[in-house]
């Protein structure tokens, strides 16, 4: 992000919760009836008024981050996160977990039960183990509300102190570096307030994310292993990653983890094939390597990989030629794996890709439906399939498919997009631009969003039960609009 982008995301942001200051203690003021929220942050945000939060500073990073719309590895990390969250305490929000492709090792969680990874986590994680400690932290904050307790920590302070602090709170854990800058504007006394504040949320985060990790059946020596490692990576780094500057490591907080490791039975680590899996997807697509520096890096991990995860490994060198257009290279793999991993999507997804770059999008289909009658409404699998029944021209098919999965998945991008694509294949003007309208809603761009569905009402027949729908869901923007810019009032 430029930073003419980063101040522009600061100034909303500023505004953003600026105004949830005062709406929430207005709130807190008029209420007899407070929730029960397990913590002492009540006076400052409810847990619908958190929710409000998250769902805008959503809409925000899809507009201003590379967001990774990858079915197969969305799929990986909230299954993953979900496990967790399973076994979490104090959980009263749905959980929304999402990659941003960016190498820094990073992850964070904002209102509303939103879980950010950066793909650059999975480069350093060495088990699913860690990586799940890395997701099992931020479920912590999350259930902790630990962004609603900074929040009411400052509340003790002068307004202006408030509205600068608040401003700088989502904006840190995304950008840490744009928000240290908007801190330093800030009085030194709060500055050293919220640091202390920070640690002992971070170590609070530790303590119930480690009871998470246990509940879920991983050994919990996996926090300690993974912290201590970035450590001593870091230790002497001048400019350490974003993940250190949000979560700072000391000595105390890595000895903390550790000693409480130590009081449970180490479990024995088995490695999870999905886990590599994902981990060789994101080498081979999302880090930004050539095909021959990826190819080399697969290769040698495919050496030294115990028997059950070298499959990982053939996969990811699969993908690599398969985007590099060495079809025959990339069959053979793929051939082999679907015959030892038949059910599974990363190769499912895979075929898929490699049937249409052979036009015969028939096959990927016959293979999608098989596998969709032993994991129905599987979303990998039919995103997958909509879009093979477009290569074959059966758009009719695929818009009654996709118009399912949008009901079901209203804020993947994916399932617009491709669903706009078979309207217009149809030659459905009206309905294009209606789910194109969904897509500038889902990244705030509210008045593209209206002016879409003002344009399909207007191409669809005068009266009818369309241009209605059309209309209803011009309110429901014009109301959603109202609420996001209210924010900033």
């Amino acid at each position: 992000m430029t930073a003419t982008n980063l101040k522009r995301k600061a100034s909303i942001l500023a505004t953003l919760l600026s105004a949830s200051l005062c709406f929430g203690a207005q709130s807190f003021a008029n209420s007899t009836d407070l929730p029960d929220i397990g913590t002492t942050a009540g006076a400052t945000l409810t847990i619908d008024q958190e929710r409000h939060y998250g769902d805008a500073y959503m809409r925000i990073l899809r507009a201003s981050q590379p967001i990774v719309s990858d079915p197969v590895l969305s799929e990986y990390v909230s299954s993953l996160g979900y496990r967790l969250v399973a076994n979490a305490s104090d959980v009263k929000t749905p959980f929304t977990f999402f990659l941003i492709r960016d190498r820094n090792i990073n992850a964070f969680a904002f209102f509303g039960g939103h879980v950010a990874l950066h793909t650059g986590l999975f480069l350093h994680a060495n088990t699913e183990g860690e990586l799940a400690s890395v997701v099992a932290h931020e479920i912590a904050h999350v259930t902790q509300r630990h962004l609603a307790r900074r929040m009411e920590d400052q509340a003790r302070k002068t307004p202006v102190t408030i509205a600068a602090l608040a401003a700088s709170i989502l904006l840190t854990i995304a950008a840490p570096e744009a928000g240290i800058a908007a801190i330093t504007a800030t009085q030194a006394g709060s500055i050293q307030s919220a640091i202390n504040y920070t640690r002992s949320n971070e170590k609070e985060a530790d303590r119930v994310g480690m009871s998470t990790l246990i509940k879920t059946g991983y050994d919990p020596h996996a926090m300690p292993h993974f912290f201590g490692r970035l450590a001593d990576q870091y230790r002497y780094a001048s400019k350490p990653p974003p993940m250190l500057l949000t979560h700072p490591l000391p000595e105390d907080r890595i000895t903390d983890t550790r000693a409480r490791a130590d009081a449970y039975p180490s479990k024995p680590v088995v490695p999870v094939l999905e886990f590599h899996m994902a981990k060789a997807r994101i080498v081979a697509r999302y880090v930004g390597i050539n095909s021959d520096g990826a190819l080399d890096w697969l290769k040698r991990k495919e050496k030294s990989a115990p028997a059950k995860i070298k499959a990982a490994y053939r996969y990811g060198k699969a993908l690599v030629y398969l985007d590099t257009k060495k079809l025959d290279k990339a069959e053979a793999l793929l051939v082999q794996l679907q015959k030892e991993l038949p059910n599974n999507n990363f190769v499912l997804d895979a075929l898929s890709d490699l049937n249409i770059a052979k036009k015969t999008p028939q096959k990927a289909q016959q293979l999608l439906e098989d596998a969709l009658k032993t994991k129905p409404r599987n979303p990998t699998l039919e995103i997958n399939l909509a879009n093979v029944l477009i290569e074959q021209d059966k758009n009719k098919e695929a818009v009654r498919l996709l118009q399912r999965y949008t009901h079901s998945n209203p804020d993947d991008s994916n399932g617009w997009h491709l669903l706009s694509k078979a309207h217009a294949n149809l030659g459905d003007s009206a309905n294009e631009v209606a789910a194109r309208g969904e897509l500038y809603a889902l990244s705030a761009n509210w008045n593209r969003a209206i002016q879409s569905f003002t344009q399909a009402a207007q191409l669809s027949e005068l009266g009818s039960l369309q241009q209605a729908r059309f209309d209803a869901r011009i309110d429901q923007l014009l109301q959603q609009r109202d609420q996001f810019m209210a924010l900033q009032n």
